[in-house]
């Protein structure tokens, strides 16, 4: 019996909320929030085109959609490089060690806004439980993963799927689905800890700040104190990364003072806290964007700072600003501390006001 169509508007409608669900999905899966709008755009596109052979008597929209994204997925990772951290690739460099030359975008795993991937204005312990699941950490680990493999445990132990469901969209067995998770948990158990993003935790706020002030006045001894003794830091797309608090003192003592006259505006990345780099413009006219820095932080201190140069693809995705006049940057640490409250209001708002 022919089912009657559906307006093209109605289906429309009826495809958009999933859209952040999905995108959370494909980043998961490919490592990069371009890649994954990518894949969502193909999936509700094909799912539009197909939306005569939907059949809701054989699996609900949400699952149908998933078969549809997943399917994108696995043939976008056919053949693809691992998309990883500095840290995943080799050794750390050696004192005086020179940058090396840049890989190519498609190497690194790429950072993501929480509000692309996740669905913020839910119960806030699931957020803080979802935010886990983004960490970069997380994600880098997911990489090691086979594609179905990765699938199979994000679909399971991310979504909460049950394994007759999984292995209905994959379709495959119960028993394969069950041996593929167990494979994947035990790749991903040595997935460091870090302390997830807490907008109303006063002293990651005050640690926040400090970072800011210091890091703006260059102040390398105060930046220095901030950071956990097993710190990392390092910049995609150069391979180069350095490991230890004193290592990294002796990198930012050895660099002169390269952010002179920085400003960082604060967002969110990955479910923890994240600044956006602004250099001063050669004309003095303001600060444009040079780099987004992901900071992870567990026990109160820094454990790692992954600093993003490509500033033109990531700020857009961001909400940051293109540019920012003198006149909105003012320093110090009482700013400095203002300015974390940002963190709050992008928190509630899923948005960044580049004005304020």
């Amino acid at each position: 019996m022919c089912r009657p169509a559906r307006r093209d508007g109605a289906v429309e409608v009826e495809l958009e909320p999933y859209r952040v669900e999905l995108t959370g999905y494909c980043y998961r899966m490919l490592g990069s929030p371009f890649e994954a709008e990518d894949a969502v755009q193909e999936t509700l596109v094909r799912a539009w085109r197909n939306r005569d052979r939907y059949d809701p008597d054989r699996a609900p929209l949400r699952a149908w959609l998933y078969r549809i994204a997943t399917n994108i997925c696995l043939d976008m990772l056919r053949g693809a490089q691992r998309r990883a951290r500095a840290v995943d690739l080799g050794p750390a460099a050696g004192p005086g060690a020179d940058l090396g030359p840049p890989l190519p975008e498609s190497a690194w795993l790429q950072p993501v806004p929480d509000g692309r991937v996740l669905r913020l204005d839910g119960d806030p312990a699931e957020v803080a439980a979802e935010r886990e699941t983004i960490r970069l950490a997380f994600v880098a680990a997911l990489q090691h993963l086979p594609p179905r493999q990765r699938a199979v445990l994000i679909l399971r132990e991310v979504l909460c799927w049950q394994a007759d469901e999984v292995a209905g969209l994959l379709d495959t067995t119960v028993a394969s689905v069950n041996s593929a998770l167990q494979r994947a948990r035990a790749t991903l158990r040595a997935t460091p800890p870090a302390e997830p993003y807490r907008p109303l935790d006063v002293k990651q706020r005050h640690l926040l700040a400090r970072y800011c002030d210091a890091f703006q006045r260059y102040d390398v001894e105060t930046l220095v104190s901030l950071l956990h003794e097993d710190a990392t830091t390092s910049m995609p797309p150069f391979v180069w990364w350095r490991c230890g608090r004193a290592e990294i003192r002796e990198m930012l003592r050895a660099a002169g003072n390269p952010c002179a006259g920085a400003r960082l505006v604060p967002t969110v990345a990955n479910g923890t806290p994240a600044f956006g780099q602004y250099r001063p413009a050669g004309d003095g006219t303001g600060y444009r964007p040079f780099a987004l820095v992901v900071v992870t932080i567990s026990a109160g201190l820094i454990t790692e700072l992954t600093t993003y140069l490509n500033a033109d693809r990531l700020f857009p995705v961001f909400g940051l600003p293109a540019g920012l006049s003198r006149e909105a940057c003012p320093a110090g640490p009482h700013v400095q501390e203002s300015r974390m409250s940002r963190f709050d209001d992008m928190t509630e708002r899923h948005d960044y006001d580049s004005q304020s």
